[in-house]
């Protein structure tokens, strides 16, 4: 006889009052799956990508298909026919709303520019097909075509994906300002410049923003018009999968921030009002727009946006060997709110009508699919609602999320920098808040992402110096404020890091303290790329104090992944509200951090496990831009006594010289 599963609500107690609505959610996850699936596989059913948009068939051929029940007549215009609507490239209804057109092989050629034109009765108009996978945007005009692509050589792939990821290293980038010219960055330059800094800091995972093609660049590319249409602006096809296919050969694993939490309200670009309705892949009346965003609510509950979204998924898996995705505004796609000035404060929130049910089956439908392409691929959630069981196994009643975002830490480190000096920060509400996490969801962790280093916000780094990072960030140098910011920024990483749940991200630049804001070209600022790159060079003199940032944020990742720290849950063993000493194990190390910011300890006792300690980092070394008050090496014993300091649980004691403002730590080695 077969164990009954263990479901989310029987390791949460709180979930119990919700158990009707958790096994009718996951009943009706499972009957979409299986409506959907072909042989029980849902890959083996999410082909659209396949059947629609422009492809050579057996022939040699060209094929082109469309889907759009509200049009009378479709068009292919382009160079080809001057952009004229004519019989010879008229497609043909062939049922169920799709249309359908083969031409001859001469008639299209590699980089040929081509739109459809849509008639529906009453009007008509030009628009991309909704499966494109290029499209490009003119220099002088600034609309977007449609690019037929289909180099005469093929890209080979020369290596493997590098698997699974239970504790990923993230560094989040963004191609286009990521080159140091006032310019939009190429996959390229990515590859050749930026790629070898990710290796050398030791990241193994590459988080990339922007891919889907998206007509305004300040949009930092969520507003998305041609889900299957890599950036243009950034390069080619065959460029973006050199970088994917270099990132595997350095053993680095590349996640895909997706967009599938709505899609621009564009006309001529997107999918706005593709043939002639509103309503085609989209919710309708209210439920249909999102009013923060202005942009259009994708409609979970209709098959075929569903087959599109999911289609989707593949094809990047497919295309580009994508290892991963993580899913951008999920709490805006799981509550018809969108979450908009909502206070998550009870697990209510999440099992009530005001949550998108539809939503939550795509997305369970997603990971399915994901999981069941490559076992070793791994997604991760944007939810700052906290809804339970969203990152837990659908056969736990979850939705299958591999990891979620810990959205809260971030707003913390802001709040608690922004509101409190830091002689007034708890060290116990520093631990609270870290660690805070549900046990059963796996969590990725950050001090920034590129949210704090929006126009409007700033990097830690600009709220702890401010303008002294223009002034004051040559090594010479004499400033307090400086001093501060430099320490407390090593230490806010490297206590984020520590106590993260499952993972640690990081945004381009703010691993050395980037000095500027992200700010892309737009009306308000001239057009400036100005703010939207990385000044690489910064971090490279030794006379500026860029590098010792980096330095440290090396020196903390290398640490992490060679003490495997993140196998373990972070264990309290000091939290002291009055000298602001905070203390805990992780695996076989111990972080032990100083936040004070005037005093020193010296042998300063808190109770441990026997035996022998080395330090293997700490903040305060000369390489790191510290004061060489501390010894990297150096070696720690335990003495046979109990200690005030600490949970009672150890008989020994570990005694420790704790500089102000500083953090050290320490391996068992015997």
């Amino acid at each position: 006889m077969c164990a009954k599963k263990k479901m989310i609500y029987d390791s949460d107690e709180w979930l119990l009052p919700y158990k009707d609505a958790i096994d009718k959610r996951h009943e009706m996850i499972a009957q979409t799956r299986d409506r959907l699936s072909v042989d029980g596989s849902l890959a083996k059913a999410m082909n659209n990508h396949i059947y629609y948009g422009l492809h050579r068939n057996e022939k040699g051929s060209w094929i082109f298909r469309e889907w759009a029940p509200n049009a009378t007549k479709i068009y292919i215009i382009g160079e080809f026919n001057n952009w004229k609507r004519t019989e010879a490239y008229a497609l043909r209804p062939i049922g169920g709303g799709n249309w359908e057109i083969e031409l001859p092989s001469m008639f299209l050629d590699h980089g040929t520019l081509y739109k459809l034109y849509i008639e529906w009765k009453g009007g008509g108009a030009e628009r991309l097909p909704a499966y494109l996978t290029r499209a490009v945007q003119d220099p002088v005009t600034k609309t977007f075509c449609a690019q037929v692509w289909d180099p005469a050589t093929k890209y080979e792939w020369k290596n493997a994906a590098p698997g699974k990821r239970p504790h990923p290293l993230i560094y989040e980038c963004h191609i286009g300002m990521a080159a140091e010219e006032e310019k939009v960055g190429t996959f390229e330059e990515f590859r050749l410049n930026v790629l070898p800094k990710v290796a050398e800091l030791g990241y193994d995972t590459l988080q990339i923003m922007a891919l889907q093609e998206h007509p305004y660049y300040g949009s930092f590319g969520y507003q998305v018009a041609n889900f299957y249409a890599l950036s243009s602006r950034f390069g080619t096809p065959e460029e973006f999968k050199a970088l994917v296919d270099d990132a595997h050969g350095m053993g680095i694993a590349v996640v895909m921030d997706i967009v599938h939490s709505h899609s621009v309200d564009n006309e001529a670009e997107g999918l706005g009002l593709f043939d002639g309705t509103k309503t085609l892949y989209f919710y309708d009346g209210w439920q249909g727009h999102h009013p923060a965003w202005g942009s259009r609510c994708f409609d979970y509950g209709k098959d075929e946006t569903k087959y599109f979204l999911l289609s989707n998924c593949k094809y990047w898996m497919e295309e580009y060997h994508i290892d991963g995705f993580r899913f951008d505004g999920v709490t805006s796609m799981l509550y018809w709110d969108h979450g908009l000035e909502k206070a998550f404060v009870g697990y209510d929130n999440y099992f009530n009508q005001g949550v998108d049910e539809n939503a939550v089956t795509y997305l369970a439908l997603a990971n399915m699919l994901i999981r069941e392409m490559n076992p070793e691929a791994f997604t991760i959630a944007e939810d700052v609602s906290g809804m339970a069981g969203l990152a837990a196994p659908f056969e736990q009643g979850g939705v299958g999320f591999d990891f979620r975002m810990s959205m809260g830490v971030a707003d913390n480190w802001i709040k608690w920098i922004k509101e409190l000096s830091d002689d007034q920060w708890s060290v116990g509400e520093i631990w609270w808040q870290l660690t805070n996490k549900r046990e059963d969801e796996k969590t990725i962790s950050y001090a920034e992402c590129h949210d704090q280093a929006m126009v409007g916000d700033k990097t830690i780094a600009f709220r702890l110096m401010d303008k002294e990072m223009y002034f004051s960030m040559n090594k010479d140098s004499q400033s307090d404020i400086v001093d501060r910011g430099m320490a407390l920024h090593k230490m806010i990483r490297l206590v984020t890091m520590a106590t993260c749940g499952n993972g640690y991200l990081t945004f381009m630049g703010n691993e050395f303290g980037h000095p500027e804001w992200i700010d892309f070209p737009r009306e308000g600022n001239g057009w400036s790329y100005k703010h939207a790159r990385r000044q690489w060079s910064l971090a490279e003199p030794d006379y500026l104090r860029y590098r010792y940032l980096r330095n440290f944020d090396k020196a903390m990742i290398a640490l992490a992944r060679q003490e495997a720290i993140l196998d373990e849950k972070p264990e309290l063993f000091v939290q002291d509200e009055e000298k602001k000493i905070l203390i805990f194990k992780r695996k076989n190390c111990i972080f032990a951090l100083n936040f004070n910011p005037t005093t020193s300890f010296a042998d300063y006792g808190f109770a441990v496990p026997a035996g022998k300690y080395e330090v293997v980092l700490n903040s305060d070394e000369n390489e790191f831009d510290g004061f060489s008050r501390l010894r990297t090496g150096e070696a720690h014993f335990s003495v046979s006594e109990r200690s005030e300091n600490g949970n009672g649980k150890y008989d020994e004691t570990l005694y420790l010289y704790l500089p102000s403002r500083c953090a050290v730590v320490l391996k068992k080695i015997d």
